[in-house]
């Protein structure tokens, strides 16, 4: 349907420019560009909505020549990702040479040599040719690019992202090929931006494939340790435990900093006195260190899930469950901290916002000290204002006469404020006592 729709129109706009051609008129070529520009716009009008396989699937059903007039309209962006799609002899015709190439994706192939894995960066089809490697890590890969990797090791790979189903037979499966499939969240801690990030990983004949949209720390550590330690791993499975392992270590690493940190304000909620504003900022540092500390059992949880997955998958050698329990081990530990975290989390927030009430308390005492010493200066002010006191104060001038009632409400008023202080002193005393 959409290949005869794209026929049609280039059908069409072929006729049309050769009618243009053979006319005769004022201008020529002005009119020739204009009419190529039209039909260039209804062209990309109809592609921009489709993406590049579709792109591909119609390129491999049209002839030859309109193949060609429809790879000219693509940019070189887009016929990249269209290159992906296509086939070898297809390419051929409308790109000679040119092989697709990675774009903003960084696909990597590690191989051991010497008991040491040596990187190899995969920046084209030819890259994977002869290669034996034991990891391929593949960071931001588009669609077609998965594809590709997939293809060539007989997998078919799905987007890290897409996989949100939270069963653990989902999530962590066997394959009756042998193929063993986890999806995993790592932690990525960022100042105010901490989130898990999703992983997906396939061991697929002595080869570990790594899945995911953003770059990890974890993976960063995980490079140099087997690119410059020797030894450090043998195998797939040795680097797939160490990834865990190192989850693991980053995210002590993680709950250290949260320590530091309600340290930190733990000395200012247990200062003589805070302000309002001080506690808001406060209740902010708690909640965001909450928030983190309830992402890192999570991950933890999980990657506690993958690592009994494993175990019972019966896959790994002596040494390795040996790795493992280790690994689940430190989550144990790991547990036991952010079980304490979080009570110290409740402790801190329920001091801070005492303090907000005992703020609050104080302005109200403050508000009612002042309506108890003004009440009788109300009173007075009433009677103020009523024809009698004009009439006993007949004959005395009103300066006098007002300023004398002005002063015998002020002296009532600091009466009773001196008697409240007097009384609150006392209640204070008795209660030392």
């Amino acid at each position: 349907m959409a290949a005869d729709k794209v026929s049609e129109l280039l059908k069409k706009q072929k006729r049309i420019e050769s009618l243009v051609h053979n006319q005769s008129m004022p201008r020529q070529a002005m009119v020739e560009t204009l009419v190529q520009r039209q039909h260039v716009a209804e062209l990309h009008n109809l592609l921009s909505p489709w993406s590049a396989s579709e792109i591909g699937t119609i390129l491999e059903s049209l002839p030859a020549d309109e193949a060609m007039l429809l790879w000219a309209q693509l940019s070189a962006e887009r016929q990249n990702d269209v290159l992906w799609e296509i086939s070898d002899s297809l390419r051929a015709l409308l790109a000679d040479s040119r092989e697709p190439a990675f774009n903003e994706s960084q696909i990597n192939a590690f191989v051991l040599v010497d008991g040491r894995l040596r990187q190899i960066a995969v920046e084209g089809r030819k890259s994977l040719e002869g290669l034996q490697p034991i990891w391929i890590d593949l960071l931001g890969a588009s669609k077609a690019e998965r594809n590709f990797v997939g293809l060539h090791f007989g997998l078919n790979f799905s987007d890290p992202d897409d996989v949100t189903d939270l069963e653990a037979s989902s999530r962590y499966r066997i394959e009756e090929n042998g193929d063993i499939h986890l999806h995993s969240n790592f932690l990525l801690d960022r100042e105010g931006k901490s989130r898990s990030v999703p992983v997906s990983f396939v061991l697929h004949q002595g080869v570990l494939f790594t899945l995911r949209n953003q770059e990890l720390p974890v993976f960063r550590l995980q490079r140099r340790r087997t690119l410059t330690q020797p030894g450090y791993v043998s195998d797939c499975t040795d680097v797939l435990l160490d990834l865990y392992g190192a989850d693991v270590e980053y995210s002590a690493d993680s709950l250290e900093d949260i320590y530091a940190t309600l340290g930190e304000v733990g000395r200012q909620v247990l200062s003589e006195g805070i302000t309002d504003r001080e506690a808001a900022a406060i209740l902010g540092d708690i909640a965001e260190e909450e928030d983190l500390n309830g992402r890192i059992r999570g991950n933890i949880l999980d990657t506690q899930r993958a690592i009994h997955f494993l175990i019972r998958s019966k896959i790994m050698s002596t040494s390795q469950g040996e790795d493992a329990r280790q690994i689940l081990h430190n989550i144990e530990s790991l547990n036991s901290h952010t079980s304490f975290l979080f009570d110290k989390i409740n402790f801190l927030m329920d001091a801070t916002i005492g303090f907000i009430n005992i703020n609050q308390n104080r302005r109200i005492n403050q508000l009612t000290v002042f309506g108890v010493v003004f009440t009788p200066i109300n009173i007075l002010a009433g009677m103020g204002g009523m024809s009698e006191f004009s009439m006993m104060t007949q004959g005395i001038p009103w300066p006098i006469a007002y300023g004398a009632f002005l002063g015998g409400a002020v002296l009532i008023g600091v009466i009773t404020f001196l008697a409240l202080k007097h009384l609150e002193s006392r209640q204070t005393r008795g209660k030392r006592m």
